[in-house]
């Protein structure tokens, strides 16, 4: 429970909420686009406050009360509308993504330093599920070193004041040591039960996945349940010793491998490696087995009655409205995605995380029924989009995003138009053309200006795609020609043939 807020912090969180509900104004206003110069004077606001708070408060001590909840939502907002007026690679962009690699807090650090948002809660809940090898992991290990670089930069430069720097370096280590973590409890699995795991993982995402369609899943879950048998079968003692003589090495080992380690190396409930030694490691892969039994009987019970209990429906009608509009973002987010809009989203997997007793969602008796997988799926999904999103902004502020899509579709019709060729004449280029002078229009002194005569982020990735343009239209223009030449060419050849053949007759 938080604490109350002491007497000398009630200013700094009265200043705070002001600046939270400007923030929300901000983003809701639709009408006109994000201005850098209104978010960075927010941002000199709450720079001001957190050097008040810092004043007044003990470094060595722990703080969780209302102030710090409300800095979670203004760091989010501000973070989110970095990302929104293009400064992608800016410090304070990063801070929406790295506290997005945790859920919870393991440690009970002040909030505002660790908030809840994306890629900290797939990070948690693949901990919690157990379900993850090394390949998942890689990308959230160098997307953390690239962020790194970042703030390491700003802090170099000083373009920043220390306090932030110092509040992201502490979520980077956190996140971090979270990976590591990870990392370490894959190090104890056995190099001989590798193919065994990874095949196990890739299963259970496929079962998971199924329990959330709608529809019979009968035709799709067999196959599913004979990979399982087949892991799990077992052989007579000396069968397998046997075969395990024989056994090849199966660190790369392919799916006809895997199934033959399976079928002739378990004895006992043990895996056996070559020699018929038992590997280390043995729990993991045998609790991965036994739960992926688990989620196949349960799609097989729900298949009549509907994925999840009539007591958790309006969890599962929740998420899966999200999971399509977030889905929906994915496609088309280029055109319509203002990154602001992701911390509505991000507000409400929240609260239906904080839903959870023990990691499982409880009904009214507080049983637990059945459809938790389901539940949990589309949960870990609509993180998964989020963070997708977030990752996949560009740098580009909002004000230049519809020149910028202009241009990658120019781009995108003038590379298909290169690729297959004419015949095609001065003609089917006007469009392109018209479209490339609008744009250079557009510019003043070489730039794309905004609305209040501010110099909006992004310039460079426009002026890239520009120049690459009308380097296509030339390309274009050269082949033309050329087969001009050759028709001409063409022409004088025939000529000469019937002038010679004239003067044979003659």
């Amino acid at each position: 429970m938080a604490a109350s807020v002491p007497q000398e912090e009630l200013p700094i969180l009265e200043a705070v909420i002001n600046i939270r509900n400007r923030l929300t104004a901000l983003k809701k206003n639709r009408a006109e686009y994000v201005k850098a110069s209104d978010v960075n004077s927010l941002y000199q606001a709450v720079v001001k406050q957190v050097t008040k708070l810092n004043d007044v408060r003990d470094d060595n001590t722990t703080y969780n009360n209302r102030l710090d909840t409300t800095l979670s939502d203004v760091f989010s907002l501000l973070s989110l509308f970095y990302l929104t007026i293009g400064k992608t690679k800016d410090t304070l962009a990063t801070y929406c993504q790295i506290a997005s690699m945790r859920t919870r807090l393991f440690n009970h650090y002040d909030r505002y330093l660790f908030p809840s948002l994306i890629m900290q809660q797939i990070l948690n809940h693949m901990n919690e599920s157990a379900v993850y090898n090394e390949p998942d992991l890689a990308p959230f290990h160098r997307r953390l070193g690239e962020l790194r670089n970042i703030i390491q930069h700003d802090g170099e430069c000083g373009k920043h004041p220390k306090p932030l720097i110092k509040l992201l370096e502490r979520q980077l280590n956190e996140c971090e040591a979270i990976v590591r973590e990870l990392q370490e409890s894959l190090a104890i699995l056995s190099v001989e039960l590798v193919p065994i795991h990874q095949k196990l993982v890739t299963i259970r995402r496929q079962l998971v996945a199924l329990a959330a369609k709608e529809g019979s899943h009968k035709a799709e879950l067999k196959p599913l349940q004979e990979e399982l048998r087949k892991i799990e079968s077992l052989s007579t003692p000396s069968q397998v010793c046997h075969h395990c003589l024989i056994l090849p090495q199966i660190i790369y080992a392919t799916t006809t491998d895997i199934y033959s380690f399976s079928n002739r190396a378990r004895v006992d409930g043990n895996f056996l490696g070559p020699g018929g030694i038992v590997p280390a490691s043995q729990a993991l892969c045998s609790s991965l087995l036994e739960e992926c039994f688990e989620i196949s009987q349960e799609i097989k019970a729900n298949e009549e009655s509907k994925h999840v209990a009539s007591s958790l429906k309006p969890i599962y009608d929740r998420l899966s409205e999200i999971r399509a509009e977030l889905e929906s973002l994915v496609l088309t987010h280029r055109w319509t995605l203002r990154e602001t809009d992701l911390f509505n989203y991000s507000l409400s997997l929240q609260e239906i995380d904080k839903m959870r007793v023990d990691g499982k969602f409880i009904d009214s008796e507080g049983t637990r029924p059945p459809g938790q997988y389901v539940l949990l799926y589309l949960l870990r999904r609509c993180y998964g989009l989020i963070y997708r999103l977030l990752s996949s902004s560009e740098p580009v502020s909002e004000e230049l995003m519809p020149v910028a899509n202009k241009l990658s579709t120019v781009k995108k019709c003038l590379n298909e138009v290169l690729k297959f060729g004419g015949p095609f004449s001065p003609r089917d280029l006007y469009p392109y053309q018209l479209a490339l002078f609008q744009i250079d229009s557009m510019r003043q002194d070489g730039r794309f200006v905004g609305i209040d005569g501010s110099i909006p982020e992004g310039q460079g990735i426009l002026m890239a795609h520009l120049n690459e343009c009308h380097e296509l239209v030339e390309m274009l223009k050269e082949s033309m020609e050329e087969a001009e030449d050759d028709e001409d060419e063409d022409e004088e050849d025939e000529d000469d043939i019937d002038d010679g053949g004239t003067s044979e007759e003659h």
